[in-house]
């Protein structure tokens, strides 16, 4: 498995305060380690901000400017605003998200996160850009508000059945899977992968979270992501290095970003 290429990783938090005291020298190697590009997902206020600038900072970053559930409650007012203007005048910004529900902690109001969540899928439709969708113990929900709007986008950090995933996949949506795919108790979202067509799959990390087995329990980055990659492609019967390049290339399709020649 050693040098894979063309990584693509849709869904990584380089402005988490996990990387504050190494980001500049973490993203500077991602490069040579097969990283081509990564889809920094935003989840509040000040990640809206600084992924954008760090977007601007590195060819290989790209960004989403959008408000996790877990915020939903504590928004300032023009929030929306300030993501719109985001999306619309940072040329390296592709998506609206990270968006959605999140049922699995108590505490937080349901009805403003569907409040949220909605604003920011009739946001997408308005400047006809695709949603990173974040959906946790919520899917009738989540499911119901994607038929609604009908989004182009990617359910992110896949945890749902083979039944809802090809639910996602007649919306015209991609499914995105992280390292969960090498934990031991991963049945469910392995079976879930078994149905998801390779032009439809996305590959993530959600770091520095979910780091795959073997490097499970320490701080995730990109670079890991070629351990999720392997153990999908093994699902999927086909060579990692062409997981990763199918992988990259619907990235880079649903975010709508120029193939480097």
């Amino acid at each position: 498995m050693s040098g894979v290429n063309n990584i693509f990783d849709s869904h990584a938090h380089y402005a988490d305060h996990a990387f504050d005291e190494d980001r500049a020298d973490i993203l500077a190697e991602l490069p040579g380690k097969g990283v081509r590009y990564v889809m920094l997902a935003s989840s509040d206020m000040r990640d809206t901000v600084e992924n954008a600038v760090l977007a601007e900072k590195y060819d290989y970053l790209y960004a989403a400017a959008g408000i996790h559930p877990e915020y939903a409650e504590e928004l300032p007012e023009g929030w929306l605003e300030t993501v719109r203007e985001k999306a619309v005048s940072c040329p390296k910004v592709m998506a609206i998200g990270e968006c959605g529900l999140d049922y699995h902690y108590e505490g937080y109001s349901p009805q403003a996160q569907e409040r949220v969540f909605a604003a920011q899928l009739e946001l997408a439709k308005e400047l006809d850009m695709p949603v990173i969708v974040h959906t946790r113990d919520a899917w009738e929900d989540t499911m119901r508000l994607l038929k609604k709007y009908r989004p182009q986008g990617v359910v992110h950090c896949f945890s749902g059945s083979a039944e809802i995933a090809a639910e996602i996949l007649k919306l015209g949506m991609y499914i995105g899977f992280t390292g969960v795919l090498t934990f031991s108790n991963a049945k469910k979202a392995l079976r879930a992968l078994e149905t998801v067509p390779v032009e439809r799959l996305l590959m993530e990390t959600d770091c520095p979270y979910m780091a795959p087995v073997p490097m499970r329990g320490k701080r995730c980055d990109s670079s890991m992501i070629r351990y999720t990659a392997e153990k999908a492609a093994e699902i999927k019967n086909i060579p990692v290095q062409e997981l990763l390049d199918i992988t990259c290339r619907n990235a880079l399709e649903l975010y709508g970003i120029e193939q480097e020649v």
